[in-house]
């Protein structure tokens, strides 16, 4: 016989919030698609590692796609699909809705750059009859996690004459890899003294690039020589040509699932692609036109700023929805008020051999869904734009009918540090947003952690947005 539930279990069920895990609330069907899901989003992080690469990634899907480019001189229908390639390294892709822009626009926006190492301007040198590449670190790295593992060389020579010269050596079988070396631990008694921050200095972040001279011969520095030979046969440059290159020295690995039961994905550059292409996967998966013009916004130098003409702090996104609302004839700023927006971005895992750096109550776990992060910021939220009670409770909303995995949480505790997104830039246009994306493990490390739980909820939850 059944036994009847007590006052305070009915209570509990009642007035609780249920914060489970994505297994326990899916069917088998779902849980096939999450796994299905992530095989397509494997093959995008693995193939597409710095911005450039990502950007036409994206560009080629969303033609395959039916989406065109972009025209602010045309008149576009309910249905339309275009594209925005900005400087090759951010793209907007856009469906245009059966309303009318006054009832705002439909957003997610992501980031498509990641902490790596770029080649200093005059990178190329020999020491002791070793060449090497000195570079620069962008974003926030743990520089210590970048030595003593492969490492592959992307981006673009741009000669004078303005020809565009794409390099990528490092991925394929077969091709040529590189490495930051560190000492061993016998003689590094003075380096082990260091502190964490400080164990492999950014001037130490040199590349190992050859070790062969051109030839016996009584010239100095043989080495470099025949390392720019190479490259001048392989893409005609010269070492003058590093003066106007962009070159990423990016993790050589491909993504792989994790654990036993696969249940996890490591790769590098989970943050943000991980939330990039269920952004614009959604979008691709919208069936029929949508009510609201929707946008899936994948841009550039989040991780230093969101500064320059790629990133979110430009203009660029204003100004393509400013040529979407001259086409209607309809004030911009009515259309930006309206417009809701997501702010796909990744917060961090609650990690349970560090549990001291987290507020367990208000942390994000793996498998529970995207995560909602209602401001980001530092301490005492210092460059944030901490989303409305309004706007939360219109997400909860369409979250909750869709079937969304979702959770809510904080970047750790109050005063260990906190981090910053594009959401402060979309909300100075006075659009309605709010984070939300998926947690990672061992995040900014050459080798990230997430659950493929959480990336197909990521894309339930763009979709959510799009539909409502």
């Amino acid at each position: 016989m059944k036994e009847e539930k007590t006052e305070a279990a009915r209570l509990k069920e009642q007035l609780f919030r249920k914060n489970e895990p994505f297994q326990k609330t899916c069917t088998a069907e779902e849980d096939a698609a999450a796994d299905a899901f992530c095989e397509g989003y494997k093959r995008f992080i693995t193939e597409a590692k710095t911005e450039r690469e990502c950007a036409a990634w994206i560009k080629a899907a969303a033609e395959s796609h039916g989406f065109v480019p972009f025209d602010p001189a045309a008149q576009y229908s309910a249905g339309d699909k275009v594209y925005l390639l900005q400087r090759n390294k951010a793209v907007i892709l856009c469906v245009i809705g059966s309303a009318d822009l006054c009832e705002g626009t439909r957003i997610v926006a992501s980031h498509i750059d990641a902490p790596r190492l770029d080649l200093k301007p005059t990178p190329l040198y020999e020491q002791d009859e070793l060449a090497y590449f000195k570079t620069h670190y962008y974003g926030g790295i743990r520089k210590y996690q970048w030595a003593a593992i492969p490492l592959s060389l992307h981006g673009v020579f741009v000669k004078k004459d303005g020809a565009t010269v794409t390099v990528r050596i490092g991925e394929d079988a077969g091709d040529p890899q590189y490495v930051i070396t560190d000492l061993l631990p016998h003689l590094a008694k003075e380096q082990s003294q260091r502190t964490l921050a400080d164990g492999i200095k950014g001037e130490e972040l040199n590349l190992l690039i050859g070790s062969r001279p051109f030839k016996a011969d009584d010239e100095s520095e043989l080495v470099k020589l025949n390392i720019l030979k190479l490259l001048n046969e392989k893409y005609g440059v010269t070492e003058d040509d590093f003066l106007s290159a962009e070159l990423e020295i990016v993790p050589a690995f491909p993504a792989v699932d994790i654990g036993f039961d696969r249940s996890m994905i490591g790769a590098y550059g989970h943050d943000d692609r991980v939330c990039a292409y269920p952004a614009m996967e959604a979008l691709f998966a919208l069936d029929g036109t949508p009510t609201h013009t929707c946008l899936a916004v994948l841009t550039d130098k989040e991780e230093i700023g969101s500064m320059g003409n790629t990133g979110l702090e430009s203009a660029y996104l204003r100004d393509f929805i400013a040529d979407l609302a001259a086409m209607q004839g309809v004030p911009l700023r009515r259309v930006l008020h309206n417009s809701r927006c997501l702010s796909a971005d990744v917060n961090a895992g609650f990690d349970p051999t560090f549990p001291q750096v987290h507020d367990k109550h208000n942390a994000a776990f793996l498998n529970h869904g995207a995560v909602i992060t209602k401001y980001t910021g530092a301490r005492g939220k210092s460059g944030t734009s901490d989303a409305n009670a309004e706007f939360l409770s219109q997400i909860r909303a369409a979250f909750d009918a869709e079937g969304v995995c979702w959770q809510i949480g904080e970047m750790g505790k109050v005063d260990e540090g906190g981090g910053g997104t594009v959401a402060m830039f979309l909300a100075n246009m006075d659009i309605e947003v709010v984070d939300l994306g998926v947690p990672v493990l061992s995040m900014h490390a050459p080798f990230e952690l997430v659950a493929k739980a959480d990336v197909y909820s990521t894309f339930k939850a763009c979709l959510a947005l799009y539909h409502n």
